[in-house]
């Protein structure tokens, strides 16, 4: 399962994020104490600063301040570490992960305002704790998790722009699942689909993680008070579930005297604990929807058992040819994108078009457009080759320094247990714990 969020903070009281599992937004409640989300609720996602200038007239100075609105700008996202990451994960987030890092969007306010100032804090996650739902090796699973890391610095993520970390290195993640998962109904659980498909394959043998799989998605949305949240189609019915926790939460615990005396006596704010997630259902355009290669109408995933179906970012020069040359087509002359009656094509051209970004559509669309597909197999083939050669190459160096590679996860879990706890603390007092004076 992949999934993405974005989300981006402009608040002066409370802070408001962008979230990637996809992007969230806060934006200014008023003009109190700063407190942002990707998934953060009281980290300071808006500041002030002040300036003064001093200009003389014949009468009198004069002394003007000028505030400056900081936004923060979070970013959270995750994918899973089982199997190897493929052409599908790469296209559909993590390299829109890259290029929201490098060249982060705008609201329309804040490139006309020159009083504001953007920060960015991007975290990228290896969700490992939502690996394990399934029957896993260890083994694969430690290789999986610490080459998914790899892979995303080699694919672009700066860890001096962006924090990359592990989902089990924060223990956040797993106590407020646990926290939420008690405060749950059943029968919420029950209704959701993506658990009743995956049960039919496991049977009897099914796990409770599978069951509360989307607790734990929860929790990873809400520990960054993100308010909105780039997701799926797929994944809508998980960031409903996560709405409904909010508000079962909030009215279960953040109202009233008591809770005010609990927040008080625990020296925090007196606001409700989570901000209810909106949903921003991610664009299929542009590639960011990769399809399987036998089957134009499925997803590519890593769960096929058809390796044939797919294209790992990390297959050797000579697989990705042959498992191109074998890719399902039609009996169509002509390759031509957005047809539905020709899935398979408009699958193949889209994967032709985002690994050239250099290259107009129209002009790839002049040049396939009459094309019969012995002839466009090998152009599409060696467009792969030429994208995938340079991440292949950073990966082996990076996989191959493990110290390296260890110090960049140790450093990003660190800053995201910094938001997360503080989030973690918050759902303890509202919940009654007696929390650690020194946390």
């Amino acid at each position: 399962m992949l999934y993405y969020y974005v989300w981006s903070i402009a608040c002066i009281s409370r802070p408001v994020t962008i979230r990637a599992f996809g992007i969230a937004q806060r934006r200014p409640h008023s003009t109190r104490a700063n407190l942002h989300r990707l998934y953060s609720s009281s980290s300071s996602s808006s500041q002030t600063t002040t300036t003064t200038t001093t200009t003389s007239t014949e009468e009198a100075a004069s002394t003007t301040a000028i505030k400056k609105k900081i936004i923060t700008r979070r970013i959270l996202s995750g994918v899973q570490p089982t199997g190897s990451l493929h052409l599908g994960n790469y296209l559909g987030a993590i390299k829109q992960w890259v290029d929201f890092q490098n060249n982060p969007p705008k609201q329309e306010e804040e490139e006309e305002d020159e009083n504001i100032e953007i920060k960015l804090e991007n975290f990228f996650c290896v969700v490992d704790l939502h690996a394990i739902t399934m029957p896993h090796d260890p083994v694969a699973l430690r290789e999986s998790t610490l080459a998914s890391a790899a892979l995303y610095i080699a694919a672009g993520i700066d860890p001096d722009k962006s924090k990359i970390f592990v989902q089990s290195h924060v223990a956040a993640h797993s106590e407020l699942s646990w926290l939420l998962n008690c405060v749950t109904p059943m029968n919420w659980l029950e209704r959701m689909i993506q658990y009743k498909d995956k049960a039919k394959k496991q049977g009897e043998n099914v796990g409770v993680g599978l069951f509360t799989y989307p607790v734990l998605m929860a929790a990873d949305i809400l520990l960054y008070q993100a308010d909105r949240v780039p997701v799926g189609e797929d994944q809508r019915q998980h960031l409903e579930l996560a709405r409904d926790l909010v508000r079962r939460f909030n009215d279960m615990f953040c109202k009233g005297n008591p809770f005010k005396k609990r927040c008080k006596a625990a020296g925090i704010p007196s606001r409700k604990t989570f901000t209810e997630p909106q949903a921003m259902i991610v664009s299929t355009g542009g590639g960011a929807r990769v399809m399987s290669l036998t089957d134009g109408s499925s997803k590519m995933s890593k769960s096929d058992p058809n390796d044939g179906s797919r294209i790992n970012i990390l297959d050797p020069p000579k697989v990705i040819r042959d498992k191109i040359k074998r890719a399902k087509t039609d009996s169509f002359v002509g390759i031509e994108p957005n047809n539905p009656e020709r899935p398979e094509a408009s699958n193949l051209f889209s994967i032709y078009d985002a690994v050239q970004p250099d290259r107009s559509r129209e002009e790839l669309v002049e040049e396939v457009k009459d094309l019969s597909w012995g002839d466009f197999k090998p152009l599409l083939a060696e467009a792969v080759v030429a994208h995938l050669e340079p991440i292949q190459t950073k990966y082996a160096s990076v996989i191959a320094d493990e110290e390296y590679l260890s110090g960049v996860l140790r450093d990003g879990a660190a800053s995201a247990n910094e938001i997360a706890s503080r989030t973690l603390k918050s759902t303890k007092i509202a919940m009654g714990f007696v929390v650690p004076k020194d946390t």
